[in-house]
């Protein structure tokens, strides 16, 4: 008889695909409403940290109006922190790989 996987079974290869956003640097200080998302291919190498909005931060636009979060939570280039170099998750095709954000 066949037992029902479990544990680190019940995850497969690829299962979560690795988000491609903005790069952070580790030395790079975040101001509020900005978080640091950290991730592991599936080998359990980590991965650059990429810029995600905080889950109860509500961003604005240059003239403090709100403007709607991506459903990924990704932060847009338009709008990074001021200083923060952009650079975007460069990842070989894959898997792990992930769909670029939008």
């Amino acid at each position: 008889m066949e037992s029902e996987p479990t544990g680190m079974q019940l995850y497969r290869p690829g299962t979560k695909p690795i988000k491609r956003g903005l790069v952070v640097p580790d030395d790079f200080e975040l101001p509020p409403g900005y978080v640091r998302h950290f991730q592991y291919k599936d080998t359990g190498e980590i991965v650059s940290a990429v810029l995600m909005f905080h889950p109860d931060h509500q961003p604005v636009d240059a003239n403090g109006r709100p403007v709607p979060k991506p459903a990924d939570g990704l932060v847009p280039e338009e709008l990074a922190p001021p200083g923060m170099p952009i650079q975007r998750l460069e990842l070989p095709e894959g898997a792990e790989s992930g769909a670029p954000s939008p």
